[in-house]
């Protein structure tokens, strides 16, 4: 039976940071891209627990100057979310066999309310001649035909009630993988991979009123040194919340490493309607209050630095995640806790 995610790794949220802490220095010394997939595989090293894992990324790295993508790719479908692929492979195939079994029964009732309807008239045809020889026979005939016809519809209602039953139990598993593919963990909106897909698609569509915002916490390294990562975690999540709470009907927001988020929009026509959310953003994250637990002190310290673009009609999904993204630098080198607009002369507008 296959694992989940969250039983391949049990760790506590102190051992875990411990172990990241452990593989953060293997990613450094083989020039690893800082990734959540490369995070996932380097902190599965640092835990001992796949020997066939080590062994693999130590030749990859001896091998390669440059860590292959499709081979971080591979590994991570065969050592960390392999349990979600397979249960997913595994529903797939019991819903293809819950199909079958009922269309198998959906046949035999069918065959069967033939059978009973040419045995009902058989018997009237039967009952209406003027002299019936043998009316008992036709009753028994009759009444036969109905027990049996009984006795299949109550068998086909048995089975279809159990396979609404295991339609749910199916749906249940299908979401958990969903969730696992799409989803951060720990913050519950979009993950880097669910991003990438959901604004490439986006660019293949009407691009009018499309626009990027890249936040970025600001000093999170040295709030995460001086607090520790459990506080720092509890910070990410309370971002992640307030993305959900304030995210538009038809917008989207992923965590895309680290501390930076991404959030796409619609209907932003003019700049100053993206700007309006990141400025929501920037002041109700500025407005969090988040309480030490050793010592119950309050931080008001925590702010955001916003960059935003606007989709142009030549815009590929680098070019402007680029462009947000140096928005968003330039803001930070403005002073940091401020939004930095990115506006090409090839802006859309409506």
């Amino acid at each position: 039976m296959s694992q989940s995610i969250l039983e391949l790794y049990p760790e506590e949220t102190r051992e875990a940071a411990d172990l990241l802490k452990r593989a953060v220095p293997h990613m450094v010394r083989n020039d690893i891209p800082p990734t959540p997939m490369h995070y996932a595989l380097w902190y599965t090293y640092s835990r001992g627990s796949e020997p066939d894992l080590n062994r693999r990324l130590e030749k990859i790295v001896k091998d390669f100057d440059v860590f292959p993508p499709e081979a971080a790719a591979r590994l991570f479908r065969e050592f960390v979310i392999r349990g979600e692929l397979e249960s997913a492979r595994k529903g797939q195939q019991q819903v293809i066999d819950l199909v079958d079994d009922i269309e198998s029964d959906v046949t035999q009732t069918v065959s069967g309310s033939q059978n009973y309807q040419q045995s009902l008239n058989a018997g009237l045809i039967a009952l209406q001649e003027t002299t019936v020889d043998d009316l008992p026979s036709v009753l028994n005939d009759l009444q036969q035909s109905t027990q049996e016809m009984q006795v299949q519809q109550e068998k086909f209602l048995h089975k279809l009630r159990g396979a609404q039953s295991e339609i749910q139990h199916l749906r249940s598993q299908l979401e958990r993988a969903h969730a696992a593919a799409t989803l951060d963990s720990l913050t519950n909106i979009f993950n880097r991979h669910a991003f990438t897909r959901l604004l490439e698609q986006a660019l293949e569509g009407d691009r009018q009123g499309l626009a990027l915002i890249i936040l970025d916490i600001d000093h999170f390294k040295q709030f995460n040194d001086q607090y520790g990562h459990p506080l720092g975690d509890r910070v990410l999540q309370h971002v992640g919340q307030l993305l959900r709470e304030m995210l538009p009907s038809r917008g989207v927001a992923a965590r895309y490493g680290g501390e930076e988020f991404c959030v796409i929009l619609r209907d932003c026509f003019e700049p100053s309607a993206a700007h309006a959310f990141a400025e929501q953003m920037r002041q109700k994250i500025q407005a969090l209050r988040v309480k030490v637990r050793s010592t119950d002190k309050l931080l008001d310290t925590i702010t955001a630095s916003f960059g935003l673009a606007l989709a142009s009609a030549d815009d590929t999904f680098d070019s402007l995640l680029t462009r947000a993204d140096d928005a968003l630098y330039q803001a930070k080198r403005n002073g940091r806790n401020q939004i930095h607009p990115s506006l090409p002369e090839k802006a859309l507008s409506a």
